[in-house]
């Protein structure tokens, strides 16, 4: 995996995100699809329940979460895989109307882009991304890859098919610039690992209330920090894990504590990549 050549060390600086917020939250609902024809989650091509556990998130899940945003007025950031807007672009014109932004998130959750052939994953990518901005009326701007990984040729891809910014490097807490070859530069925005319902209870085995707990507490302690050098905070959420009825209550509870804290800016991707970029300016 390409862990990002950052251009500069990020560094506690003083700078402010609009309105003199301290933390930039965005939420990033996974809305995913997966291919029958490959495994999905060490179970094999075709398991029904592995599949089926999957589809309902998108049937009803995704409907709570989506519920449950608008009730706390917050404009997710939708990592999207393409053959969900290929397959069903009414739910994503809507989404997209609400407010919400998509970024590229692959075809389907269960292929890795280094399972393609070196001369299809330009194809791939372009495809999907053509699929998004026919759904939506509006060029994706972001990108996620599926589990994260990259091939040595994904950023050049992505940067030929207008991606400003990307979310698969995890090693920061603050937004920087990455080389995407041939003389340009794209975006790196933090992501999250830790507050992450499919980390917490797909890989963790957590309780709903454990999960909160963490995320809250991270978010204080980031919250503190924040007081000397602005921050992303990123919360990550797939709708058949936090989507289930049991589990709303401690994603309520999440939301509740962060938007009821001041300097707090609920952000999409796009405009957490913005915001920085004047920011900068400003201080040179």
């Amino acid at each position: 995996m390409n862990t990002g050549s950052a251009l500069g060390v990020s560094a506690a600086s003083p700078w402010r995100w609009p309105g003199g917020a301290r933390l930039a939250v965005w939420v990033i609902p996974n809305i995913e699809m997966f291919d029958e024809k490959y495994p999905v989650a060490g179970k094999p091509a075709g398991d029904t329940q592995a599949f089926a556990i999957r589809e309902y998130g998108n049937r009803q899940g995704l409907r709570r979460i989506r519920r449950l945003l608008e009730r706390y007025q917050i404009r997710a950031t939708v990592a999207l895989n393409s053959r969900v807007a290929e397959v069903n672009p009414s739910l994503i014109g809507e989404l997209s109307a609400d407010g919400w932004e998509m970024m590229g998130h692959g075809d389907v959750n269960n292929r890795r882009l280094d399972s393609y052939a070196t001369e299809e994953e330009g194809k791939v990518i372009r495809r999907g991304l053509e699929h998004i901005a026919a759904a939506t009326g509006m060029q994706p701007k972001g990108w996620l890859s599926p589990g994260l990984l990259q091939t040595p040729r994904t950023l050049s891809h992505l940067a030929d098919n207008g991606i400003e910014y990307v979310a698969d490097f995890v090693n920061d807490d603050v937004p920087y610039t990455i080389d995407a070859g041939a003389g340009r530069t794209m975006y790196s925005i933090p992501y999250a690992t830790e507050a992450n319902d499919r980390v917490a209870y797909g890989e963790y085995s957590y309780q709903p209330d454990q999960f909160a707990d963490i995320v809250i507490r991270q978010f204080d302690y980031q919250y503190d920090e924040a007081a000397d050098a602005s921050m992303v905070f990123p919360i990550a959420l797939h709708p058949f894990l936090s989507g289930v009825p049991h589990r709303m209550p401690a994603l309520e509870r999440i939301l509740k504590h962060v938007v009821e804290a001041d300097g707090v800016w609920m952000a999409t991707g796009s405009e957490i990549m913005a915001a920085h970029t004047a920011a900068m300016l400003e201080k040179v």
